[in-house]
């Protein structure tokens, strides 16, 4: 008798097992069906496997057929690639992913580049038009002078979003900037950034033109060296009141005042001061140097992504602005505790001084005019340096881009920005090391251990 009931438990036992097995294979192969977005889930602390809102406005709103070519050899694949490609794949049917192994297909990025290809690059070809996007472009190296170190980040998303952008788009936004008053070139970083997200710059001199031209997504000033004229203030003001954009970086100048520029905001209530603002709160600035500023984030689109990655933006030389009226925004504010020196460039001392003027100030402000037009100001030529930025760990970068994106019209591709590859280590004290090795060496066998003994205790007793 009591073989037939062991007999029959262990064919109910095993009839059970089958099915759970029948089960997890049916499980497995619905779930290998299923798109990558769906059975993947992302973990690192830097999102390096997820898609953003972004990339998916920009996908979802395709109209043509996108091809992605990847460019690998046979057993060289990358991941991560791999996986972001499989996402892109998923999110529409627009998008295919083809394979190109160099070794098959010598010739076929020839069409495309005459570059080196490395395994891992892509090629986004959408009808006649076609990016070509490096292996350098996906993973990017920095190297720091300042700090002797290199960082790398996961430019995917961005680099493929924006190829993306660029093969279906029938026209690329266009940035003038204005020339003629000794303004500074665009900072490398900067201008690949522009390039990268398919932004046209052109240069722009009022002198010989009567407007703004019709075409201009907005006008950029980059540290002029001297005024503009009362002329060209008019036009710029009038451009703006008919609903152009309008974003500058100008900050204190060696020789003069830039009397007609920064008058430019006296429509809207906001006020220049005289001289170059220090930081009298030494946890707001840096480099032990008063006035490179490390001001207070104001409450806006455009700095709101700093603010949640506890960002900082680095301000160096800057001209204080007084906000009056209820048009401007400020973007950057400096405490109570900053003063603007009116020595200026030829100040001989950080403490303040006689005549020099009380803060707080804005260093940074977000106009609306009543029609459509907007004007974005930051009061330092340096802000976009290259140095600075750095520094900054690119936040200088970012907040003008957004800056940007937002006179643009908020241009979805424009706001990817790469993703850190450094690594977070965890440091923890001896006692708390000696505490978690008690616990998962001693504690935790242990109770494995007691948990079996009650289990063949309680059978034991089961049985008698």
């Amino acid at each position: 008798m009591k073989k037939n009931v062991a007999f029959k438990g262990g064919s109910y036992a095993i009839v059970l097992s089958c099915i759970v097995l029948a089960l997890l294979v049916v499980v497995n192969l619905l779930a290998g069906a299923l798109p990558a977005s769906l059975t993947k889930l992302d973990i690192s602390s830097s999102k390096l496997y997820s898609i953003t809102s972004n990339t998916k406005a920009v996908v979802n709103a395709l109209e043509q057929d996108v091809t992605i070519y990847w460019i690998v050899q046979s057993g060289k694949e990358d991941d991560v690639i791999d996986n972001l490609l499989a996402k892109y794949e998923s999110l529409s049917d627009h998008i295919q992913v083809v394979k190109r192994n160099p070794d098959v297909y010598p010739a076929f990025a020839k069409q495309y580049t005459d570059e080196t290809v490395s395994n891992n690059s892509l090629v986004v070809v959408s009808g006649e038009k076609y990016r070509y996007v490096p292996y350098s472009d996906i993973y990017v190296s920095q190297g720091s002078a300042y700090s002797y170190s290199y960082t790398t980040s996961f430019d995917g998303e961005g680099a493929i979003t924006s190829a993306i952008d660029y093969v279906v788009s029938t026209e690329l936004p266009i940035l003038y900037t204005l020339e003629g008053h000794g303004e500074t070139a665009l900072p490398d970083t900067f201008a690949s950034q522009l390039e990268k997200e398919n932004v046209e710059t052109k240069s722009l001199s009022l002198l010989n033109v009567d407007g703004i031209p019709e075409d201009a997504a907005a006008l950029m000033i980059h540290a002029p060296a001297s005024d503009i004229s009362e002329e060209e203030a008019k036009m710029l003001s009038e451009y703006v009141k008919s609903g152009g954009k309008l974003l500058i970086l100008a900050g204190p100048v060696a020789d003069g005042e830039l009397t007609n520029l920064y008058g430019i905001l006296s429509d809207y209530g906001v006020t220049a001061v005289q001289g170059i603002v220090s930081e009298g709160d030494r946890s707001h600035y840096a480099f032990q140097t008063p006035y490179v500023l490390l001001p207070d984030l104001g409450d806006s689109d455009i700095t709101a992504p700093l603010a949640e990655k506890n960002y900082m933006a680095i301000v160096p030389i800057a001209a204080g602005l007084q906000i009056t009226g209820d048009s401007a925004v400020s973007l950057l504010d400096t405490t109570d505790s900053a003063y603007s020196k009116l020595a200026g460039y030829q100040q001989t001392t950080y403490e303040k001084e006689d005549g020099d003027i009380d803060g707080p100030f804005s260093l940074g402000v977000d106009i609306q005019d009543h029609s459509s037009g907007r004007i974005i100001f930051f009061t330092s030529s340096y802000l976009l340096d290259d140095m600075y930025n750095a520094y900054s760990s690119g936040a200088n970068n970012d907040m003008v881009m957004n800056a940007l994106s937002a006179l643009m019209g908020d241009r979805q591709a424009m706001s990817i920005r790469s993703k850190s590859l450094n690594y977070n280590y965890l440091t923890i004290s001896e006692s708390a090391a000696s505490t978690i090795k008690l616990v998962m060496i001693g504690l935790v066998p242990l109770c494995y251990l007691a948990m079996g003994v009650v289990t063949v205790l309680e059978k034991r007793r089961m049985q008698r």
